[in-house]
């Protein structure tokens, strides 16, 4: 996941070793849980693994006093009154040829020229970045709510520099090994094994937490050699360690400066979710030949209970062409380690392209619709999940209250928000939210005789 651009100097060492603090300690109470006698309350447990996960949000969210963001200076924009004193003349001269002016505000420190774009927006744009080259002002094209071109010369102190910083990894590094380790023990408990009690038997949990690993680790990559490529300015992966349940929270990256344009940030947004795709996929389909096929209910010590092959179009796909004719009628699948880990992996490409905020699915809808829709079509999936949580799935409502807090109802959009994607790009990105939809729907009842598998979605 691509994650809200940050302050553009980079943390303190002092908050790095606090956030590595905050994540080692849900290991420290789990310790003492199986350790010793001493009783750990659930709360205290509970609010451990909160810190844990505050890890991304410390990481992610700029300080106070860092300057305004590239977030803030669109808002200025949107939300802002216009000063009477306007637009210094000099600076419409200098771009009365690019954008007719019908009219010109100013918004604190930013000058604000609606109008008619005389050229191409691409042409534009170009023009406009070699006019204030070296200047303190830094050209945005955006659109306004009517449709009509927008030139904002926002201060170039605000915005944040597309220089690729080199800094300490450690970090990164430390959070992919704990992350290792919590999906390790992750993997191993699934499969029944205590390795506090049975720590020779390690390599039993290995299989998940590998496979988990790279495929997370795929998706995130797919995010940052794109951004290098396009001159984007961002971190390396951050991995969120939890020490039970799936091991992990995922993981995300941060974008330290701006997209130049809707091509760029629709590039960023789709290489990720189909770079996990490539090892996800096989994966599960790897995983699903060493997978078991038993009836009747789940039985205990199943991995997630057992898998429900109609629970999802393609995961029944992929398990048919797996597995053929072996899934009937009332059975269910207890899943080997990598299927369990090729089908989480699936899940999160899914969640990732819910087009809202800052997830990848925010940013594809931005690149294709524009700033404004995007935001009609974010609070639209918003209400889709409240509504399916509440009368179909409760755990939606948490997803929903996570996307909240973490990805928000908006992104930022890039320097020139005008110029349009093309073609090739929309239908890739109708094909990947095509895949957001064949992981999240369930087999309809009508297609289970075409599919042959017959097993109820629960």
């Amino acid at each position: 996941m691509s994650h809200p651009y940050p302050q553009k100097r980079p943390p303190a060492r002092g908050h790095a070793l606090l956030m590595v603090v905050l994540c080692l300690l849900p290991f420290v109470l789990l310790a003492l849980v199986l350790t010793s006698a001493v009783a750990v309350p659930a709360w205290l447990v509970l609010g451990a693994l909160a810190l844990c996960f505050a890890v991304m949000l410390f990481v992610s969210r700029e300080p106070p006093g860092t300057g305004v963001g590239p977030h803030a200076s669109v808002e200025v924009v949107q939300e802002g009154r216009g000063s009477e004193r306007g637009v210094p003349e000099d600076l419409i001269l200098r771009t009365v040829d690019v954008i007719y002016p019908l009219a010109q505000y100013r918004l604190e420190d930013h000058y604000v020229i609606e109008g008619t774009l005389l050229m191409e927006p691409d042409a534009a744009f170009a023009e406009l970045g070699r006019r204030f080259e070296g200047s303190a002002l830094t050209p945005l094209l955006q659109e306004t709510g009517e449709g009509r071109p927008r030139l904002v010369l926002a201060p170039a102190a605000a915005l944040p520099s597309p220089v690729q910083r080199r800094g300490w990894a450690w970090l990164n590094l430390v959070l992919l090994l704990a992350t290792l380790a919590t999906t390790t023990w992750a993997g191993a408990a699934h499969r029944g094994v205590d390795l506090l009690a049975e720590p020779g038997r390690l390599a039993e949990g290995l299989p998940y937490a590998l496979a988990l690993l790279l495929i997370l680790g795929a998706h995130e990559l797919g995010h940052y050699v794109t951004a290098r490529r396009h001159g984007i300015a961002v971190s390396l992966p951050y991995f969120i360690p939890i020490p039970f349940a799936l091991g992990t929270f995922g993981a995300f990256i941060k974008m330290k400066s701006l997209a130049a344009d809707r091509r760029q940030m629709f590039d960023v947004a789709v290489a990720g979710p189909l770079a996990g795709l490539v090892i996800a996929i096989p994966a599960l389909l790897i995983g699903l030949q060493d997978s078991t096929v038993v009836t009747g209910p789940a039985a205990p010590g199943m991995m997630m209970g057992g898998a429900d092959v109609g629970s999802s179009v393609l995961f029944a796909v992929l398990a048919k062409a797996a597995l053929g004719g072996a899934v009937l009628e009332g059975h269910r699948l207890v899943l080997h380690p990598v299927a369990f880990a090729g089908g989480l992996g699936l899940l999160v490409t899914a969640l990732n392209l819910i087009p809202v905020g800052q997830l990848d699915g925010g940013h594809l809808v931005h690149a294709l619709l524009g700033h404004r829709m995007a935001r009609v079509v974010g609070l639209a999936a918003l209400g889709a999940l409240v509504v399916l949580g509440l009368f179909v799935w409760s755990g939606l409502l948490v997803w929903a209250l996570l996307i909240v807090l973490v990805a928000g109802t908006t992104d930022v959009p890039p320097l020139n928000d005008v110029s349009r994607v093309g073609p090739g790009r929309v239908a890739l990105g109708a094909v990947a939210f095509a895949v957001l939809l064949l992981i999240l729907l369930p087999v309809p009842h009508a297609l289970y005789d075409a599919f042959g598998i017959h097993s109820p979605y629960l």
